[in-house]
């Protein structure tokens, strides 16, 4: 009987030790936290989606090594649709969060509404490409390089074509896009430079998100040489797909923004309407983008599918993750896991000037104590074939925020 006893005390002291060990393993973990307020069943999807699946990778491809320091990284996405109202909704109730220390905000309208929040809880946060977070810089910090920046450099490879072509004076430019912050963004100083080097610039064809015709819209535009296609893949290729119908494509030259039509989406599904159409991105494209040596490692191994099924905006994604790294990094060495917040990530991303955070799938980080861009640069494609072929290296933008008055 007191040997039943004696086992029955040892297998209860036993577990409690294991639960014990258990709880202690718990307790010693470290994680810190990224909260994207995603978009994954809205009308940007096709761009959160792949950025997100790239920025959770990175965090899984340095979590498998044991994290920084010991430190593993809490990847938390929520679906917001591209709703405002969801995305402020989200953030109040993951604010508290133990150590959240940066918020993906995918919608320049929905930073905007969070941005005095954000400020008060000290918090970092990157976000899309507007350009009065880099004129009034904050703790918004933003992914690359801004729309209007961006557009300007479109200006500036259009001068350079038109006159490569032997023509005389200066292009005429039309402009299509949505009708919202994102569609009007690149204007607030994009315009301004057109007028800076002689562009003329037609009246702005702006459209509701959801449209399907655009055929109205770019008839009032078939006196430009050139027209921007704004608006994120799948839609910016359907304005080409009706500009195709409309024979538009044979004498205008159509160029799309960071988001615009991609190798997998746009450029297959409507190959022959997009041929010659140039895109500038602020990250690797095409083939570049399929033979980077990092993307192609965490594509294969954490979505163990072939690397030309690789959406280039899971690069975009995968940069901004590295960005929270390269933060993580220097934070830890400042002050430590301990005292490690928010304000300290905030410190840390103002010191990668020049760093190339992404392992080349972007141009050098452009962050600093008064710069709130990713990076000053952008890279030129072309669609021939069903491909997207680098027709540049990593070119500087012009300044067009400062042109204009936020």
């Amino acid at each position: 009987m007191n040997k039943k006893i004696s086992g029955v005390i040892g297998s209860v002291v036993f577990l409690f030790f294991l639960l014990c060990v258990n709880t202690f393993s718990i307790a010693e973990d470290k994680y810190v936290a990224f909260l994207s307020l995603g978009d994954y069943t809205g009308p940007t999807a096709n761009t959160t989606i792949p950025a997100d699946m790239g920025c959770e990778d990175v965090f899984k491809y340095y979590n498998d090594k044991g994290g920084i320091d010991g430190v593993k990284v809490n990847f938390i996405g929520v679906d917001t649709r591209y709703e405002i109202a969801r995305g402020v909704s989200a953030y109040k109730r993951l604010r508290k969060t133990p150590k959240l220390l940066v918020v993906n905000v995918p919608s320049t309208g929905m930073g905007k509404a969070l941005s005095s929040l954000l400020d008060g809880d000290k918090m970092v946060s990157i976000t899309v490409a507007s350009g009065e977070f880099v004129a009034k810089p904050d703790r918004m910090f933003i992914w690359g390089q801004t729309y209007q920046d961006a557009f300007g450099a479109e200006l500036d490879w259009i001068i350079t074509d038109w006159t490569k072509k032997g023509n005389k004076g200066k292009p005429t430019v039309g402009y299509i896009s949505w009708d919202n912050n994102y569609g009007r963004e690149a204007l607030l100083g994009g315009k301004e430079y057109a007028e800076k080097i002689g562009i003329k610039l037609l009246s702005p064809e702006l459209f509701p998100m959801g449209t399907s015709d655009h055929t109205p819209y770019l008839t009032r535009l078939k006196d430009a040489d050139y027209i921007h296609a704004g608006t994120p893949d799948p839609t910016s290729p359907t304005i080409i797909r009706d500009a195709h119908k409309l024979g538009m494509t044979k004498n205008v030259q159509f160029l799309c923004d960071t988001f615009g039509t991609t190798q997998s989406g746009g450029v297959k599904a409507y190959n022959e309407a997009t041929q010659g159409t140039v895109v500038g991105s602020f990250f690797l494209r095409g083939d570049e983008a399929h033979n980077n040596a990092f993307a192609k490692e965490l594509w294969t191994t954490y979505r163990k599918k072939p690397v030309e099924e690789m959406s280039p905006l899971y690069l975009m994604g995968a940069t901004y993750g590295s960005n929270y790294i390269a933060g993580l990094k220097l934070a830890l060495k400042e002050v430590g896991y301990e005292k490690l917040g928010p304000n300290d990530m905030y410190k840390a991303y103002q010191k990668l000037t020049g760093l190339d955070t992404s392992k080349g799938m972007q141009g050098p980080c452009a962050y600093g104590p008064t710069s709130r861009r990713g990076t000053d640069t952008l890279r030129f494609y072309r669609v021939e074939g069903n491909k997207l072929v680098p027709i540049s290296g990593w070119v500087k933008c012009p300044d067009t925020v400062s042109l204009h008055k936020f």
